[in-house]
């Protein structure tokens, strides 16, 4: 945190946030002190959009460092985390850094206390803005926070469940940055507390008609309105979004691994719904939810909650990362068998031979998610047919050390299918955005809730898991009657099912990673694959031995800042 500089630096890879054309003529080789920015509009919304730097999006790829996924290059960080480098002092997961964008909002919230800046001439729309920005600003503090209270909350070397420091104040570098950790549940409280405060300020949603705006600004003359809260600012975070985090936030405090407290999971749960309400219930469920990431460059999914600026440009580069060698990719991350046999059969029971599942035609009548998230041997991807086993070529399983793949499998999820990879380096690319929350993530949190409190048939505002986790299954493609589903009548029984639900739908976007975590589960399950030898497949028990001390279950603290600030309580082991 001690790193902050004291000046900004206003670029332009905030264009696709802010809403505003007014470009600053470079001062002092474009370093602006803050006595300046406090009285200028554009200099201070720059420190405010310094915020949303740092938003984690689907594309970390910790998978590689569970049992979803490896990766293929000898090099890669979450690669040697797993196999047993993992300490305080490399920590790929580390999100401390936070802080930087945690001090940049709260010095602009010193600038909306000092009340100096003119947004406009318009006393009312100054008088929005004010309004809006602090909003956005408690919001983005909150939310930063959350981020490093999900990497670094554990137990602490006091034996105590602790979270992390809460900063509200701008430190300056010569500061005290020797803050202690809140306890854990106190952090969670604090995060509440900003996000509550937030949600007084912020509109539920950008571009709202005049019918819909907000009791705290209904007072204000609709045109102005538009002007400080209109459509161009819907990438913003809003009081929807903030609500959804909120529950987020709620399900990771309720989890086993933290408070394993019912009140958060009843908190998740309500919050959840009543923003599912919103959109119809279970029958809002999005349709594309599935596969959104084959229409990355439209803007009509009802799918987010929360996205990044849709560019005008065109890339390839995570596809060129991730698509099979012999259509030009480096076939970076390679999911498991432990991934694949978490699909169930088409019927919608597990894949076990019990249930028809055949080993040697293993992808037969299996639940269609698995053919769109994975490339499976024999499979069209990229513009070309990938065979993963004997007389695969350069897609054979371990043919070239870092781009074949080490488990029979290459990724699909999140790539865009139709960019193609040509043999002269030259690309057809295709646009895409971070995606930060999708509504079937704020469904799975409902169920997963809700289910703890009451069990699969619990409802809440007229919503039960069960009904949750059908509509998610019909929207797969399991056969209808689900019969399986229809069979879950326990709570322990209907948690497993809404984990696995949990691990297919949002995989390879984050979220196994600190899952097994909040969760309690197993870290060290080897990494597994499957492989065609010309007449049979056959199983690889152990593509990657994982390696993660006991305590990994809570991540450490960065070794220089606890050597640093006496205060700092590291977690018990690192």
């Amino acid at each position: 945190m001690k790193n902050l500089i004291k000046y900004i630096v206003v670029m332009s890879v905030f264009t696709g946030i802010i809403s505003c054309d007014t470009i600053l003529e470079p001062i002092d080789e474009n370093r602006l002190d803050f006595e300046f920015i406090s009285t200028d509009p554009a200099s201070a919304e720059g420190i405010l959009l310094n915020g949303y730097s740092r938003l984690v999006n689907q594309f970390s790829f910790n998978e590689a460092a569970t049992d979803d996924a490896v990766n293929n290059q000898l090099d890669n960080n979450f690669k040697r985390m797993a196999l047993g480098e993992l300490n305080a002092q490399f920590n790929p997961a580390s999100r401390w850094n936070n802080y930087e964008s945690v001090l940049w909002v709260n010095k602009f919230l010193e600038v909306i206390e000092a009340g100096e800046i003119k947004w406009s001439q318009d006393e009312e729309i100054n008088e929005m803005f004010y309004l809006r920005m602090e909003g956005e600003a408690l919001a983005l503090r909150g939310l930063h926070h959350y981020y490093a209270l999900q990497a670094h909350a554990g137990i602490g070397t006091s034996g105590e469940l602790l979270g992390v420091p809460y900063i509200t104040e701008f430190i300056e570098a010569d500061g005290n940055f020797n803050r202690p950790r809140l306890s854990f549940e106190a952090t969670v409280q604090a995060i509440m507390a900003d996000f509550d405060a937030a949600l007084t300020l912020l509109p539920t949603d950008y571009g709202l008609s005049e019918g819909d705006v907000d009791p705290w600004y209904a007072g204000f003359d609709y045109n102005k309105y538009e002007v400080v809260n209109g459509s161009p600012y819907n990438l913003r975070i809003s009081g929807r979004i903030v609500r959804a985090l909120k529950a987020r936030l709620a399900l990771l405090a309720a989890s086993p691994s933290f408070l394993n407290d019912q009140g958060y999971y009843d908190m998740a749960a309500t919050d959840a719904s009543e923003l599912l309400n919103d959109i119809g219930g279970v029958s809002g469920l999005p349709s594309n939810g599935v596969d959104y990431f084959t229409t990355y460059g439209t803007n009509t999914t009802d799918e987010m909650i929360w996205r990044g600026n849709i560019p005008n440009g065109t890339s390839s580069g995570i596809e060129r990362r991730m698509f099979p060698p012999s259509v030009n990719g480096n076939g970076e991350i390679n999911p498991t068998q432990n991934f694949v046999d978490a699909f169930p059969m088409q019927s919608g029971f597990p894949a076990t031979q019990a249930n028809g599942y055949d080993p040697q035609n293993p992808y037969a009548n299996r639940d269609p998610r698995l053919d769109k998230f994975v490339v499976l041997n024999g499979t069209s991807f990229g513009g070309g047919t990938i065979n993963t086993g004997v007389g695969g070529g350069i897609d054979r399983l371990d043919s070239i050390p870092e781009f074949s793949t080490k488990t029979g499998y290459y990724l699909k999820k999140t790539l865009h299918p139709d960019v193609r990879l040509n043999d002269d380096g030259s690309s057809v690319g295709q646009r895409t955005y971070n995606v930060y929350f999708r509504y079937t993530e704020l469904f799975l949190i409902f169920a997963e809730a809700a289910n703890e409190i009451g069990g699969p048939d619990q409802q809440i505002n007229g919503i039960s898991p069960r009904d949750v986790i059908a509509a998610i299954r019909q929207r797969a493609g399991i056969d209808q009657p689900d019969s399986y589903l229809a069979s879950i009548t326990t709570r322990d029984a209907m948690r497993e099912l809404i984990r696995n639900e949990r691990r297919i739908e949002l995989s390879f976007e984050g979220h196994r990673f600190w899952d097994m975590r909040r969760w309690g589960l197993p870290l060290n399950e080897a990494a597994q694959g499957y492989f065609f030898n010309g007449s049979n497949y056959i199983s690889i028990p152990s593509v990657e031995i994982r390696n993660y001390p006991s305590f990994a279950t809570y991540m450490p603290i960065p070794n220089n800042e606890t050597l640093r600030f006496p205060e700092l309580e590291q977690n018990a082991g690192w």
